[in-house]
């Protein structure tokens, strides 16, 4: 697939429908910029665009794979080629994420030895190094899912979050010897998990038209989180339940929440 050519056949589709850049991304809910950049051969739509923007632009993946408008017998010669290509783009994709994965468990590996050896020279044992190299396998355990499967792996992420977050913070308190640590943060963390999975929810159902949308109900349904995690804790420490710093807060997720809403607004 030669990128500048597709590049160039999209711009010339979305002029012959008489649409902007703006415009075209706004369907296809998307930054006006990312279509610059496939119309300039710098980038390619993703994946999961391709049927939408082919029927947006009146022509088939095959046509915008190819960069042209073919029929007859060169039609199923171009598919197989555009299919095999494809392919290929997925392997990459797949070995430089295995790769970028590779590098990045390595870097925290090497941080965990470092603790160890830290530790060892300086009390002669494995003291305060065990906290830093369980929190190192915490973030590898969140975030290795994410990095293995790019924008598939948020689910996974969020679920293994969902396994980890209660363990790590018992073995936190027990390490620490500071119970509060777990009566306290995992009612905090079973409040945070339960909002994470509702925003998940929230952008999985909107899809990319409605972002706009998907973040202004981000913010105010953050209002309602913001007193259950305040009422969490001046039941279990005594804090005030309301003050002057939540209300700004509060003003400040209303405000950006009818932004979201107006952005989403002035695209149609």
């Amino acid at each position: 697939m030669n990128q500048t050519e597709i590049g160039k056949f999209i711009a010339q589709c979305r002029k012959e429908k008489k649409l902007t850049q703006a415009q075209l991304a706004e369907k296809l809910g998307i930054t006006d910029r990312a279509v610059s950049k496939w119309e300039t051969g710098k980038g390619m739509p993703d994946s999961s665009l391709l049927l939408e923007l082919s029927e947006i632009l009146g022509i088939t993946v095959n046509e915008l794979l190819s960069g042209a408008r073919i029929s007859g017998e060169a039609y199923e010669k171009k598919a197989d080629e555009n299919l095999i290509a494809l392919k290929k783009t997925d392997e990459s994709n797949r070995t430089r994420n295995v790769l970028i994965s590779i590098l990045y468990s390595t870097a925290l590996l090497v941080g965990m030895i470092v603790c160890f050896i830290c530790d060892l020279a300086i009390s002669g044992s494995l003291t305060w190094s065990r906290i830093p190299a369980g929190s190192l396998v915490f973030a590898w355990l969140i975030t290795i899912p994410g990095m293995l499967l790019g924008k598939q792996g948020i689910a996974a992420s969020l679920l293994s979050l969902s396994v980890f977050l209660l363990p790590y913070l018992y073995i936190l308190s027990r390490m620490l010897e500071v119970g509060a640590v777990f009566s306290i943060g995992a009612v905090l963390a079973v409040l945070s998990l339960a909002f994470l999975w509702l925003l998940y929810a929230v952008f999985l159902r909107m899809g990319r038209k409605k972002r706009a949308v998907a973040l202004g109900l981000a913010f105010l349904s953050a209002i309602p989180f913001t007193f259950l995690i305040n009422l969490a804790l001046s039941k279990l420490i005594g804090e005030p339940f309301f003050d002057v710093w939540d209300m700004m807060s509060i003003s400040f997720l209303l405000l950006f929440a009818i932004g979201s809403f107006l952005w989403q607004k002035l695209q149609k």
